[in-house]
């Protein structure tokens, strides 16, 4: 079995109809579960809904895309709505949060400051509830790792990784596993691969961050995308895909990285185990 340990299947390019449908064809192809990371206080409702529709899991939290948008009483409600569903089993992580140090309009020093102000604050909501987290790293590792060392919260996924070898052992070292997805399948991305290679399988789960990162055969290049052609839309009915391409690189049967993953997902997130 195969655990997409990222997937947005609330986002607006899955309406109700094509969310069940490729939802179904993931689970045909051996992704029996995924975890649903919400983004702001809007989707929680949303997130939580399908996770128990798909006999999936989810994560709260506020991404630090959204954090312009969010104010001190979304971090109230994130309070109370962690405290309000702690016996949801299918609730596996606060999440997603992070830095996003990549976005131009995220790296004025006044918005840097506010994003490290919800990120801390999310940190210490994840201490108070007993949950590991889901990292936003974009440009970003540093700081998350400040961050972690002096709020630890005893570990999580550290998503969409693209640090260097030190920053991926400082996370593993803080009981973090790495998401590795649709980027790696690219033969360009030759750091990312090697990274992906070289690190303890134990450090590694895998994720399509559907519908966003897609893998190099549903990637449209931008001069295309110009000329009218769309984008192909990322599902997660492509993790065992983008899994078969990290096995090959490791010299795995995509079977054996498969288990070795979903062992990686129950351990850095625990409730996770409780619904195999």
């Amino acid at each position: 079995m195969w655990i997409d340990t990222h997937c947005h299947l609330d986002a607006p390019e899955f309406d109700a109809t094509t969310a069940i449908s490729w939802r179904a064809q993931a689970r045909e192809h051996g992704v029996g579960r995924c975890v649903l990371p919400a983004v702001e206080r809007a989707n929680w409702d949303a997130v939580r809904t399908l996770a128990h529709r798909f006999d999936d899991a989810y994560a709260l939290g506020i991404h630090p895309l959204y954090v312009p948008r969010a104010g001190e009483d979304d971090l109230d409600a994130l309070d109370a709505t962690l405290s309000e569903h702690r016996s949801d089993p299918r609730l596996v992580a606060v999440g997603e949060i992070g830095l996003d140090f990549f976005v131009p309009a995220l790296t004025e020093p006044a918005m840097r400051e506010r994003q490290q102000h919800f990120y801390r604050a999310q940190l210490r909501l994840a201490r108070k509830h007993g949950l590991p987290v889901i990292l936003h790293v974009r440009r970003s590792a540093d700081a998350l790792l400040k961050g972690l060392r002096e709020l630890p919260t005893g570990g999580g996924i550290a998503h969409a990784f693209n640090g260097s070898a030190q920053q991926a052992q400082a996370f593993v070292d803080l009981g973090f596993a790495l998401g590795f997805g649709g980027a790696l399948t690219f033969e360009p991305a030759r750091q990312l691969r090697r990274l992906a290679s070289d690190l303890p399988l134990q450090a590694l789960v895998v994720e399509t961050d559907a519908p966003d990162i897609p893998p190099q055969w549903l990637y449209v290049p931008a001069a295309e995308r110009a000329a009218g052609r769309a984008q192909g839309i990322n599902h997660p009915r492509e993790l065992p895909r983008i899994g078969a391409v990290l096995a090959a690189l490791r010299g795995l049967h995509p079977t054996e990285l498969a288990q070795a993953t979903t062992a990686n997902a129950r351990r850095v997130l625990p409730r996770l185990a409780a619904l195999a």
